[in-house]
């Protein structure tokens, strides 16, 4: 095991802000067997998000290119937290360079750069790795287990929705989460979410149909300065034309059971509302990441007069709780920043060459990546295709 690990974030926005933090509590979560973590660089080409979020996170400095990162010696781990049409380029790059690489979802813009992206990651001497962030969900994977050890028994239907408002008003500015093909808006960022969260917990999606893409605002302001992560800024009276997705929605078939699927960023009222019921033989389960520290169980007797869902509140008996949090009793709570924490933990055990009966289960890969831009894609064309049904 190397004696520390020096780590950098690319991109100053709010998931990489989200990065940035992980990293530093990466080392107190669970046992204390990482090597050193030190927090090098903050990677941004706006200077001033880069200046600001290394001083805020405690890393050493910022710097404006990803070729200074891939080309420092003192950095071995780095996030890439940008524009998904970017993420090639800099993957590669860093890879190329002998960089640990942890990539933001979507894998990339396109299904081509995704399985470059994934036969490069293959073809390296260092480890790439995908965030699945609701995989380390406490609530998502005690469901999984109910489901997994017979509890719940064999999924017959997953409602999955995943609802933000950020795009909702007219006046949110133009960036490049507005920019791209089919599938590339709504579906890409929550719905990447949502359809490997519903793989994680039901299996295989087999085959996709029904699928639908709205633009439901059709242009945007240029804003007048830049813009990091979902923020509103001043913006202009000159418009450009949003080319992507503000809603989508599909249905799925899975080995057991069948799916339906609703995503948008013109949701008023839901700032980040991940939510999903699943039906099973023998009781249900349900999930609203609004209040990620409990879910909603049923379970049936078979009296027929067991209607109804009860509240468990997730603690040290529920998975990754238990020596993982600073404070891990019943009812302290657990939040998405927490799921960035965990990620982190998980990818550090990885390439400080700990087994793998370690804290937590490993990142998901690549071609894991690659899998969910797949099913993205079958969306896509399943909506344009009048809704047509796409094999998986």
């Amino acid at each position: 095991m190397a004696e520390s690990l020096g780590v950098a974030v690319i991109g100053a926005g709010m998931a990489g802000k989200a990065h940035a933090a992980a990293y530093r509590t990466a080392s107190t979560l669970y046992s204390p067997v990482l090597p050193e973590i030190r927090l090098v660089s903050i990677g941004d080409v706006n200077a001033e998000f880069g200046s600001l979020a290394a001083r805020r996170f405690g890393y050493e400095r910022n710097d404006t290119s990803w070729q200074a990162i891939a080309a420092a010696d003192d950095i071995d781990v780095v996030s890439v937290v940008i524009a998904n049409s970017l993420h090639r380029e800099v993957v590669e790059g860093l890879l190329a360079a002998g960089k640990h690489v942890l990539c933001e979802k979507p894998l990339s813009d396109s299904l081509q750069d995704a399985r470059a992206m994934a036969d490069a990651a293959r073809n390296a001497s260092s480890i790439a790795r995908i965030g699945f962030t609701f995989r380390r969900t406490p609530g998502i994977a005690y469901i999984r287990d109910l489901i997994q050890n017979g509890t719940l028994g064999n999924v017959l239907h997953f409602s999955g929705r995943y609802w933000t408002d950020y795009g909702f008003s007219p006046e949110a500015p133009m960036s490049w989460r507005y920019k791209g093909g089919p599938g590339s808006g709504a579906l890409a960022d929550v719905g990447s979410h949502l359809t490997y969260v519903s793989e994680f917990l039901c299996g295989d999606i087999k085959s996709i149909s029904g699928g639908r893409l709205t633009t439901a605002i059709d242009k945007r302001p240029l804003p007048l300065s830049a813009v990091m992560g979902h923020d509103h800024v001043a913006v202009s009276d000159t418009f450009e034309a949003v080319e992507n997705d503000d809603y989508a929605a599909f249905n799925a078939e899975f080995a057991n059971g069948a799916g339906s699927f609703e995503v948008s960023r013109v949701a008023a009222g839901h700032a980040n509302s991940l939510q999903f019921e699943v039906f099973c033989e023998k009781g249900a389960a349900k999930f609203d990441q609004r209040r990620p520290s409990e879910i909603q169980l049923f379970l049936h007797d078979g009296s027929g007069h067991d209607n109804g869902y009860r509240q468990v509140i997730l603690g040290p008996g529920h998975p990754y709780i238990a020596g993982g949090l600073a404070m891990d009793a019943p009812e302290v709570g657990f939040g998405q920043n927490d799921a960035f924490g965990y990620q982190a933990r998980a990818f550090l055990e990885e390439v400080a060459g700990l087994g793998e009966e370690t804290s937590l289960p490993r990142c998901a890969t690549f071609d894991e990546g690659v899998r969910n831009m797949e099913l993205l894609g079958a969306v896509a064309e399943s909506a344009l295709n009048n809704g047509k049904k796409v094999m998986l």
